[in-house]
């Protein structure tokens, strides 16, 4: 008797969702990492993730950010090895290719981020590139405060040098220098940006 493969049950289920009007969801824990699938896409409801990949000498190499409203996968990208990893408890809704054409608002805003932080990663001198990254976390995932903007999402020094291409020591003893000049408060575990008195090289 002929018994279907999982692929053809998945994609079965999938199809009935769609159906009923509704994507198939999941949810992921804080460092999970989403699994990999060249047949769909996930776009986030909740929380954030990382993609990366890394280097030969297993240095990581953080390749965004993302939040609610975003699209991620495996199909958006030629990098391999390649990983998507969960910063926080994250909801995400699969989005499978017959629909991709619906979503071309959050494509573009994926390629236009993608753009961004790589501007960023090049500025000079890396204080400069530093201040530019924490405001560009602070549009994604910041929310507005008494003091500034809250980064409402807790990515360590050593998480920020490997998107900035500089040591854990640089970030720290930036990070402090902007503290001491007023740029940054700290709260508890987050950061809050007073983006009115911004540091910006000449």
């Amino acid at each position: 008797m002929y018994s279907p493969s999982p692929i053809a049950e998945s994609s079965t289920k999938l199809n009935n969702f769609i159906v009923n009007g509704q994507l198939p969801q999941r949810i992921f824990t804080r460092r999970e990492v989403i699994p990999l699938r060249s047949e769909v896409l996930w776009r986030i409801e909740r929380g954030a993730v990382r993609t990366l990949t890394w280097s030969e000498d297993g240095t990581f190499i953080t390749l965004g950010y993302w939040g609610p409203g975003d699209i991620i996968g495996y199909p958006l990208s030629k990098i391999k090895p390649y990983q998507i990893e969960s910063l926080t408890s994250v909801e995400v809704s699969v989005i499978p290719p017959q629909l991709w054409h619906q979503d071309i608002d959050a494509l573009l805003s994926h390629i236009q981020q993608a753009e961004e932080l790589l501007s960023i990663v090049h500025r000079k001198p890396i204080s400069l590139r530093l201040w530019h990254f924490l405001v560009w976390l602070s549009e994604k995932f910041g929310r507005e405060v008494e003091d500034g903007i809250l980064l409402d999402l807790n990515v360590t020094h050593q998480e920020i040098a490997e998107v900035l291409n500089t040591t854990r020591v640089t970030i720290t003893r930036l990070l402090q220098q902007f503290e001491e000049e007023g740029q940054i408060l700290r709260n508890k575990r987050r950061m809050i940006l007073r983006l009115p008195n911004k540091f910006i090289a000449k």
